[in-house]
């Protein structure tokens, strides 16, 4: 007798299930690798489509526009902070009303109108101001109320692609594999080493070729080509439709939560449980979309909200339920509230780690632009905002090699088939950028010391700009990763809005974080040789060291989720012949 339809299998549409003949059971057809040509084109194409053109916009706005460049900085500032925070709501209508294939489709659209809009801003001289009549910045003619409402109505669309893809496009991806199997496991750790590979080969792309078609070559042509990209995006996602694995979405979770702090509070002068095992509400469970945990000990005052007292009703039936939810909550309910209680802390340390990489490529950028940046006697210069190539170089490169070579060797060892935790991932990361602003210091002394200016060569900004990028190849895949299979089921929407959450947290600290330095030190002068940015480096580093100390805390205080045996559904194991779930090698 077969076994019976695993968790994951029976939370699908039933368009994506295939029937077990003669068992009237259901069980799904994971095509593994075999959609990552969709799922993975699409995204590439996507971020080739919008970071370049992103990257840029404050030169578009400045140039074409004729935006005064305070005015411009802000502008930008509030699309960047708004597209951050919008993967939230993005996330949460997902999870709750949409399902991550709809909010896909939808966030894909909305980005190629926006790219488009945005196209024809530069395209139709109706839509942008005439040119300076001269160098004089007096001379120029600012956008009128119509130029810039086109304008604005392409952010709008951009921001509501970016809050539809970027929480959905990782969790999507790894819903194609099959978790009840050691292959279909291993493709989802894979599958973030390739999202990541990927994303960077497009920022470079981005960062070089569509950034010198935008600024040397013509406006309309250099948007014209990432519209182009972002359309061919959309066509290799649909071409996949039929293929794809699409979970359900079974409501909120945040009401589930709301539930559980306002009933734990109600009965906070309750004496916490002598027996949770016997004492606690704990229905069978029946919710074929999110897998049952087990009860853990840490957090004991929110079991409270599970304690049925005499006010409590219980509506008996095919499963017991609570009459008031908002009085009485299940043991799952109360677990689910803990697993997000522990990511927090963990999730929280990304924030410094964010703030870290932001002043590091800022100030790299300013030392770059003071330094010798040509290249032999060709007379070519380095052009100074290019230097995150090098970071993106060092990720690209060591990804492949993590994930092919490093990883089996650590399966070996540890026995674990992710090589080694996420939490211990990310733990090697935040060390790595410990390092990278030690070197940073060391790097900024010696230009210092060689007199500043032009008697140093750009070259030695390069070792920094590559430990930066081994950190992310372990900290930002770590995070997301662990936020990913950590999370509740049926809100990993929301775990994917965490990573642009933490940006827009950054971006702002960050910001926050010059302006006190600046007023109260001095230490950064526009010009960087009458300051001390290697002071500010230092501060940024002793920073990243106390907030490793935080991380290694958290981490020994962290309970990975742990699910119970028999969640009310056993696991199906499906065959090899139906899962195309081992990972191909990854090609450089």
């Amino acid at each position: 007798m077969p076994p019976a339809p695993s968790q994951e299998q029976t939370k699908l549409a039933p368009e994506k299930q295939q029937h077990i003949s003669g068992h009237g059971e259901q069980a799904v057809r994971y095509h593994g690798w075999k959609v990552m040509p969709y799922v993975i084109g699409n995204e590439t194409c996507e971020r080739l489509g919008t970071i370049g053109t992103t990257a840029n916009l404050l030169v578009y706005l400045t140039t074409v526009f004729h935006i005064p460049s305070a005015a411009a900085a802000t502008l930008l500032n509030v699309f960047s902070g708004t597209s951050n925070l919008a993967p939230l709501l993005g996330a949460f209508l997902c999870d709750a009303y949409l399902g991550r294939y709809a909010t896909l489709a939808a966030a894909s659209i909305a980005s190629f109108l926006g790219m488009l809009v945005l196209t024809l801003t530069a395209a139709i001289p109706s839509l942008h101001p005439p040119p300076c009549a001269s160098s004089s910045s007096t001379s120029c003619q600012g956008p009128t109320h119509r130029q810039l409402a086109a304008l604005l109505a392409s952010f709008a669309f951009l921001v509501v692609g970016a809050g539809g893809i970027r929480p959905c496009n990782l969790a999507f991806g790894a819903d194609q594999f099959d978790p009840a199997t050691a292959a279909g496991r291993r493709g989802i750790a894979s599958f973030f080493n390739w999202y990541y590979f990927t994303f960077t080969i497009a920022m470079m792309v981005s960062a070089t070729l569509i950034i010198y078609l935008q600024s040397n070559i013509n406006w309309a042509i250099g948007l014209a080509v990432p519209t182009a990209l972002m359309a061919l995006s959309c066509a290799l996602f649909f071409m996949g439709t039929r293929l794809y694995v699409r979970v359900r979405p079974e409501g909120s979770p945040f009401t589930s939560f709301a539930q559980v702090l306002v009933a734990a509070a109600r009965k906070r002068r309750l004496p916490a449980p002598a027996s949770p095992a016997d004492d606690l509400f704990d229905p069978p469970h029946r919710s074929k979309l999110v897998a049952k945990i087990k009860h853990t000990d840490q957090f004991r005052w929110l079991d409270k909200a599970a304690v049925v007292t005499a006010e409590d009703a219980v509506v008996d039936g095919m499963s017991a339920a609570a009459a008031n939810p908002w009085r009485l909550c299940t043991v799952q309910q109360v677990e689910e509230v803990k697993v997000l209680a522990r990511m927090i802390p963990v999730w929280s340390s990304s924030i410094v780690y964010y703030v870290m990489l932001t002043q590091l490529g800022t100030y790299t950028v300013f030392q770059v632009m003071q330094s010798d940046r040509r290249v032999g006697r060709s007379g070519f210069e380095v052009p100074a905002g290019s230097m995150v190539v090098f970071n993106m170089v060092a990720l690209t490169a060591w990804l492949p090699v993590y994930d092919r070579a490093v990883v089996p060797a650590l399966r070996r060892v540890t026995g674990r088939e992710e090589g080694i935790s996420q939490l211990q991932r990310i733990g090697i990361g935040l060390a790595l950028s410990v390092a990278t602003m030690a070197v940073a210091v060391a790097v900024e002394q010696r230009r210092r010391g060689a007199g500043g200016g032009s008697s140093s060569s750009w070259a030695w900004m390069v070792p920094q700009q590559a430990m930066a990028g081994l950190s992310e190849a372990f900290a930002a895949i770590g995070l997301n990763e662990l936020c990913y299979k950590e999370s509740p089921e049926s809100m990993r929407s929301v775990a994917g809005a965490l990573s642009p959450l933490a940006l827009a947290v950054a971006s702002y600290a960050s910001g926050a974080m010059v302006t006190a330095v600046e007023r109260a030190t001095g230490w950064l002068a526009q010009d960087i040789d009458k300051g001390r940015v290697d002071l500010f480096y230092l501060v940024v580093g002793a920073m990243s060291a106390a907030n490793l100390a935080y991380f290694v805390v958290c981490a020994l205080w962290y309970r990975s989720k742990n699910i119970a045996d028999h969640g009310g559904v056993e696991l199906l194991q499906t065959s090899s012949k139906h899962n195309a779930d081992a990972p191909p090698a990854m090609a450089v």
